[in-house]
């Protein structure tokens, strides 16, 4: 343990660090990470057992910077200790304080916010987007249980930052699933980014939402080493989550930052001397003696016997389709050869369940809708009910998969959407996260508008256009299974591949149109049907769609393909070349609002030319209806509307 002296000085050290990063990068939050300087002095010197050298040691207590902004303070403490830097083990060199000159340069380690992905491994998952901290700290608590691992996860709020919403769903789940291994830090400096925080999210009121939330709080002076120290061995003490309430003063040590707002403006470098003398001269104040920042170090973590294997085994045999759905209880459903695809998923899930240990499901209160809850019966101590709140259930997931875990996060694809900004965080962070979306698309019906995702493909489908760090996989693999068969392979494509995906299921029961010897492949389509005249492109729910309107053109002598695009990204050139096989003319139709399937094809259309291509999708907004077909109807994609627009297509003359 070390005096309050030492701690005084080091948190002196860390300021001026921060003061001079920020101002060569000529950007950055100096004045937040000053109001920091003590707790991180304390959490990363005195508290926390971790090995600089070994940022990925699964036993080492955790930090998260929710208050990413604040992250030159942290920067500064891994750099004093050494800490070991690099996006993998075979890259890590160790940092030096020189290294803190590079802040937010293009080819540095240290970004602007939080990015474990570019190479700071010392942290789980990119922050700076406010409010999903602490449930990210929820997700690795939980990841700790499961493995038996005896580590505590600490997480730095910002008072301005508790205002937001995830913050509180974060208490509620942390309370819920009794998360003792959590302690939140609420940095209370007083001041947000254009003027003083709301008196709702003062320290006293910060204490008191969380004492009703059932956590147990120490408020405390944050630039008091001892009453630092005294709240957190109260921390490790507690049955209860923990939070520490600090007041703090932002920009602390630093006289020129204590008037006017500061936030986010560093120093000039010709300022940075004086802010030097400005600190020296605070330490001087406080201290009878002149303490030198010791070389103080770290408590090593506990140590471990043995590391999980996290990676899917290139062997991993999947029982057969049959012998799965039979399993989940499917078997009269599939003699009656209809199924829809979320009921198949489930079983899929549950299978993935059975064959990896590393696989969790989190869902939003709608597991017995998403079918989740098969996985659930199955594997309890990795199922992870998060209620209505799937912007924390998307970062408890994200630190799940920082953790070395295979989560999969479930609800109504609609609900999803308002955890757009926790997904790409979650992106941002490669966290290895497997996203499905029930009911989705307009086949939802009688529920309305207000339950169906319509927006969801296009989103998702920005993320497909770009390579990830392989050069090779994209951010993000979207899959969309057009039958029960489909459904089960995709499943499992998303559990064997690395890095994020996104599922859309849907509610009705539908045909099998696959066998059991069927194919599925990433980036792949399947045609299932030739035509000489024209080829109908869908996928999911539309599948069925364009298989009737492709006998209603049969009627009138026109030869459809049908091509079920059950992937994005596609593979565009063998797209296109189907396309020219069977007339060399398009039309794609989505249950959607555009921009995810047809897009795809009519942009490799334009690339590679050789075939016209057209879209179709939904043609109004839609409204409650009786039955899917009104819907599709009442959208102007019904089967009938698809062979409208397939003729109008081939009376065209080519131009």
């Amino acid at each position: 343990m070390h005096d309050a002296a030492e701690l005084h000085a080091k948190a002196v050290h860390l300021g001026k660090l921060s003061v001079r990063m920020t101002a060569a990068s000529g950007s950055g939050h100096p004045s937040s990470a000053l109001s920091l300087a003590h707790l991180v002095a304390h959490l990363m010197y005195e508290r926390m057992r971790f090995d600089p050298a070994d940022p990925w040691n699964p036993a080492a207590d955790r930090l998260v910077l929710s208050e990413g902004h604040a992250v030159p303070v942290v920067y500064a403490a891994y750099a004093d200790l050494g800490g070991v830097v690099g996006r993998d083990r075979a890259s890590a060199r160790a940092l030096c304080e020189s290294d803190v000159d590079t802040l937010r340069e293009r080819d540095s380690e240290l970004d602007g916010h939080p990015n474990p992905a570019e190479g700071f491994p010392f942290f789980d998952a990119a922050t700076g987007s406010l409010g999903q901290g602490l449930s990210v700290a929820a997700g690795l608590a939980l990841a700790a249980r499961r493995d038996g691992l005896n580590r505590r996860i600490f997480c730095i709020i910002g008072d301005g930052e508790s205002r937001e919403g995830q913050i509180w769903e974060a208490a509620d789940f942390v309370a819920d699933h009794k998360l003792t291994s959590v302690c939140a830090i609420f940095n209370c400096n007083g001041q947000g980014q254009a003027a003083d925080v709301s008196a709702q999210q003062s320290a006293e009121r910060v204490a008191e939402k969380l004492a009703a939330y059932g956590w147990e709080v120490a408020s405390i002076d944050g630039h008091d080493p001892d009453a630092i120290r005294a709240a957190f061995d109260k921390a490790e003490k507690s049955q209860r989550p923990f939070a520490v309430v600090a007041r703090t003063v932002k920009g602390w040590g630093v006289e020129k930052f204590l008037s006017g707002n500061w936030h986010g403006k560093p120093l000039k470098p010709a300022g940075v001397e004086d802010a030097y003398a400005s600190l020296d001269a605070k330490l001087k104040s406080i201290c009878k003696h002149a303490p030198q920042a010791a070389n103080l170090r770290p408590p090593a973590p506990p140590s471990v016997s043995k590391r999980a294997q996290r990676g899917v085994p290139a062997s991993l045999e999947w029982p057969a389709f049959a012998e799965a759905m039979d399993a989940a209880g499917f078997a009269t459903a599939l003699e009656s050869g209809r199924l829809s695809t979320r009921r198949a998923y489930g079983a899929a899930l549950k299978t993935a369940g059975d064959l990896l240990p590393q696989v969790a499901a989190l869902d939003g209160d709608v597991s017995n809708s998403t079918f989740s809850n098969l996985f659930q019966a199955a594997h309890p101590e990795r199922f992870f009910e998060c209620k209505i709140a799937e912007q924390n259930m998307i970062s408890v997931a994200a630190g799940l998969s920082a953790a070395g875990f295979i989560p999969v996060a479930n609800s109504f694809a609609k609900f999803l959407s308002r955890a757009y900004d926790q997904i790409e965080m979650a992106n941002i962070s490669r966290a290895n996260l497997k996203l499905v979306g029930s009911h989705s698309g307009i086949s939802l019906a009688a529920d309305g508008p207000s339950q169906m995702a319509l927006l969801d493909v296009a989103y998702f489908r920005s993320f497909t256009s770009l390579r990830g760090d392989d050069r090779e996989s994209p951010l993000c693999w979207v899959f969309q299974p057009s039958d029960a068969v489909a459904a089960y392979h995709c499943t499992r494509m998303m559990i064997e591949l690395d890095g994020m995906c996104y599922m859309r299921t849907h509610r009705p029961d539908v045909p099998l149109l696959y066998g059991a010897d069927a194919t599925f492949e990433p980036r792949g389509f399947n045609v299932l049907s030739s035509g000489d005249d024209i080829a109908l492109v869908a996928s999911g729910y539309m599948v069925h769609e364009a298989r009737k309107a492709a006998d209603q053109l049969a009627k009138q002598h026109v030869r459809a393909a049908i091509i079920d695009a059950y992937c994005l990204p596609l593979d565009g050139e063998r797209m296109i070349e189907a396309i020219a096989r069977n007339g060399g003319l398009a039309l794609v139709v989505e249950d959607n609002y555009g921009g995810g399937f047809g897009a795809e094809v009519a942009e490799w259309a334009a690339r590679l030319g050789r075939t016209r291509v057209a879209s179709l999708h939904c043609q109004r907004r839609p409204k409650s209806t009786k039955s899917a077909d009104e819907a599709v109807d009442y959208c102007g994609v019904s089967a009938t509307h698809i062979a409208d627009h397939a003729l109008a297509l081939l009376r065209t003359p080519r131009g």
